[in-house]
This record gives C-alpha cells, sequence and structure tokens, in this order.
C-alpha cells in the first residue's frame, strides 16, 4: 500500500519494451534485466512480459475508471439512481435501517 507522501518511479514505453524483449528473446533473467535497465522489481517486469504476451498496451491504469458516456443528463441520472438503489439493496444497513 503506498505512503504518504511516497513517489513512484515511472519507466518509458522504450523501457518496458527493451525489458520485454531481453526476457522473451534474449533469455535474460530478472536479476540481469533488473540490474541493467535500473527497474526497481522483478514483479513490474513480469508483469510488462505478462501484458506484452496478451496483447495489451503498457499504459498505467492506476487513478483511472470507467466513464460511460450518457447522451443526456436525464439518462445519466436515471444511470446513478439504479446504482444508488442497487448498492442499497446490497449493503441495507448503510442507508439508515437498525440491526435486527
Amino acid at each position: 500500500m503506498a505512503r504518504k507522501g511516497q513517489s513512484f518511479q515511472k519507466y518509458t514505453e522504450e523501457l518496458k519494451r527493451e525489458a520485454v524483449r531481453l526476457r522473451i528473446e534474449e533469455g535474460k533473467s530478472l536479476r540481469e534485466i533488473r540490474e541493467h535497465l535500473g527497474i526497481k522489481s522483478d514483479a513490474q517486469i513480469i508483469e510488462w512480459v505478462k501484458r506484452s504476451q496478451q496483447g495489451q498496451s503498457f499504459d498505467d491504469q492506476r487513478g483511472a475508471w470507467n466513464r460511460k458516456n450518457f447522451n443526456s443528463l436525464e439518462e445519466e441520472n436515471a444511470y446513478l439512481k439504479a446504482q444508488v438503489e442497487y448498492l442499497k439493496k446490497r449493503n441495507p444497513n448503510l442507508h439508515g435501517k437498525e440491526w435486527s
């Protein structure tokens, strides 16, 4: 879990591709790649290789949430109301009902 004030290392697309290439094509160990390219974590390299093999992009998705596109405010309002009702049914004790 991130701590307050903690900063994260961002890696370029080229560095990620090079790490994947070294791992797949040259069969280098995670330690060798980490030391050669200055990457902090083996897990990060493994994640990049997995994404590459699955055809996914290397884009960082942290903090992003799925926004729905609505044609009107009424449509968005109806969607949000339905979402609230769903959450009320899932968690009845969170919207004012007393424990039994």
